[in-house]
């Protein structure tokens, strides 16, 4: 619980007035609380008529006796009232204390609640806020490794529950205990002997209550982590939906939902009834209490007389007044064990070292000037070298293409010159300078990337080709468009460059899709260009429009081109054959293809497809 008290400071200070204040009305609420039960006795005392007579006016001797001034002054005051024969008088002067005590305690409770409010949203803002910025920052490989629905769920539930159920604390360590020990404090002014009954109570009932809770935390982990798979698991059904109905796979999907739900079932369950024990547990044992007070506190006020039945019964009124922070305590201490298995999911990912960072001394960089260099590298996924002493040059204006079978490596290279991941042995160059001395914004500002899926927001077009460009203008869009060979579709749509794509670009074929991601590249206007599979969507037709764009767009620009269809890059100033994560073959088309080897295979394949 200190740890993550200590990892929530830097989010709670922005509003700590908010705490201050929340912690001067909650006691001043406690006060209210227990005055509003003594302010009874005299209001039953007139009732009865047992004021206390007082004829002589109080005298003000200082600070320290400022409490039985304003009692006896009150008691003055009622005095003369009662004694003047107007009883309804007396009556509705205690009447009224009764209301401002009781208005006092409901107003300060309102104002603790409005700083608490600000202090809980405020927070789950500023979480919420560094959560997200972390989980962009975070390098690709941290999600090959984690579901993305589990980090969604940390994100929306988890901080939350983090919000619900740990600023509970303030009440829990303010304004129950404050009640408790104000009350107390009256209590024993009314009867020690009463009062030792209510502190064999509070033992017994922490003791019993900490007993069924020590497994909520554990059991509490295990549902918010469930609760992360079962987003997974929806996450993927939408993400794969033709798949998942072109295979008939319903089922299977159905039964790893069903059983996700029905394991969080039996865990909510579990929780719930631990939960649902704490308030019922602590007013039984709250009864049996008041049950015992009552016999023993009526056994003084009727048979030993010691004890006025007026103020027995503003006892019993502070008594309850104990119980039912007690009660919230209980509650409270539940939910906060689960707000700390919940912090804990957070702070996970907030923690999370981020390998693939700008380092503190790092260059900025925002032109290119000679030419780009991977040198001798070796890069594994796992275990086994995706690339294996790989080098390659390519001087700026020129055009380097990758081609090879699957599982060559060829995106690795993509991925690793825009530092998506970094190489374990050698190192990728700009200048001369290593990409990783390099300020990450700064390096990736200087590239231009289209990949082989199209990746496209749910927005319109425009915004999805702003992302290259935010201050664009339309002109520039438009051009952009064009030279993508875009156009044409998109002025033929209802909305034109206003018009929403749907998710993930669904409203779009795979061709004007792929043509938007180069459209998007071109108006970011790069000095280096690298196209993943850029034109493997298009058809034919396309693709020979979209070919010739790129051509032009290349002329002046350092480009490396991953290509499956070859006919895309006879044109490359350089082509690397790869196989196996090493370079088995270069040259230009012409000189490949008069060595007969691997790239002559390659072609003669294609050419019969």
């Amino acid at each position: 619980m200190k740890k993550i008290i200590q990892k929530l400071k830097p989010f709670v200070l922005p509003y700590k007035s908010h705490v201050i204040w929340n912690v001067i009305y909650n006691i001043l609420y406690a006060l209210f609380s227990a005055i509003s039960f003594i302010a009874l006795i005299p209001m039953m005392n007139v009732l009865f008529d047992k004021t206390q007579k007082i004829d002589k006016e109080p005298v003000f001797e200082g600070y320290l006796k400022i409490g039985s001034y304003l009692k006896d002054s009150f008691y003055y005051k009622v005095s003369n009232l009662a004694q003047s024969d107007t009883p309804q008088s007396a009556l509705l002067l205690v009447v009224a204390l009764v209301i401002v005590t009781f208005l006092l305690k409901n107003l300060f409770n309102y104002l603790a609640s409005f700083h608490m409010m600000h202090l809980r949203n405020g927070v789950l803002k500023d979480l919420r806020k560094t959560m997200y910025d972390k989980i962009i920052s975070l390098p690709i490989s941290f999600y090959s490794e984690k579901r993305k629905g589990d980090v969604m769920a940390r994100m929306l539930g988890d901080v939350g529950e983090v919000q619900n159920s740990f600023f509970m604390l303030l009440e829990l360590i303010v304004r129950e205990p404050m009640t408790i020990i104000i009350s107390i404090i009256f209590m024993f002014s009314i009867s020690w002997k009463l009062t030792l009954f209510v502190f064999l109570f509070i033992p017994i009932a922490g003791f019993t209550i900490s007993k069924i809770g020590k497994s909520l935390k554990a059991q509490s982990s295990k549902a918010q982590f469930e609760g992360g798979y079962l987003i997974s698991i929806v996450e993927e059904s939408l993400s794969g939906l033709k798949v998942v109905k072109s295979y008939n796979a319903e089922p299977i999907f159905r039964n790893k939902f069903g059983g996700s739900v029905d394991r969080l079932l039996k865990l909510s369950n579990k929780i719930g009834k631990k939960n649902n024990l704490a308030g019922p547990l602590s007013e039984v044992m709250g009864i049996i209490t008041i049950a015992v007070l009552l016999y023993y506190g009526g056994s003084l006020v009727l048979v030993e007389k010691s004890i006025e039945g007026e103020v027995f019964l503003a006892f019993m009124g502070l008594a309850y007044n104990i119980l039912t922070p007690a009660k919230a305590i209980s509650k409270a201490s539940y939910a906060v064990k689960n707000g700390i298995a919940a912090a804990e999911r957070v702070f996970e990912i907030l923690e999370h070292e981020n390998t693939i960072d700008t380092k503190l001394d790092a260059i900025v960089k925002t032109d290119f000037n000679d030419k780009v260099t991977v040198e001798n590298i070796n890069f594994r996924y796992g275990d086994e070298n995706v690339l294996k002493n790989f080098s390659i040059e390519v001087q700026k204006g020129k055009t380097v293409a990758l081609v090879g079978q699957s599982g060559s490596g060829k995106s690795t290279i993509a991925n690793l010159l825009t530092r998506f991941y970094d190489v374990q042995e050698g190192a990728v160059k700009i200048d001369g300078i290593d990409v990783r001395d390099m300020n990450i914004h700064s390096l990736r500002g200087m590239m231009g990337l289209v990949t082989q899926d199209s990746i496209l927001f749910n927005d319109t077009i425009k915004n999805n080709i702003l992302v290259g460009k935010p201050d664009a203008t339309d002109d520039e869009i438009i051009d952009a468009l064009k030279i993508a060979n875009a156009f044409e579709f998109v002025n033929d749509l209802p909305d034109g460059i206003e018009t929403n794509i749907g998710d993930a670009g669904g409203k779009l074929s795979g061709g004007q899709k792929q043509r938007l991601s180069i459209a998007r590249a071109v108006l970011k206007n790069p000095p280096i260009m690298i196209l993943d599979e850029a034109t493997s969507a298009l058809d034919t037709e396309s693709e020979k429009f979209v070919q010739v764009a790129l051509e032009n767009m290349m002329q002046n620009r350092t480009s490396i081109v991953i290509a499956h269809r070859l006919s895309t890059i006879q044109k490359a100033d350089n082509i690397i054959v790869m196989q196996k994560g090493e370079i088995v073959e270069q040259g230009t088309h012409s000189e490949l293809m008069a060595k007969e080897g691997m790239y002559s295979k390659l072609v003669m394949m294609q050419s019969f497809e």
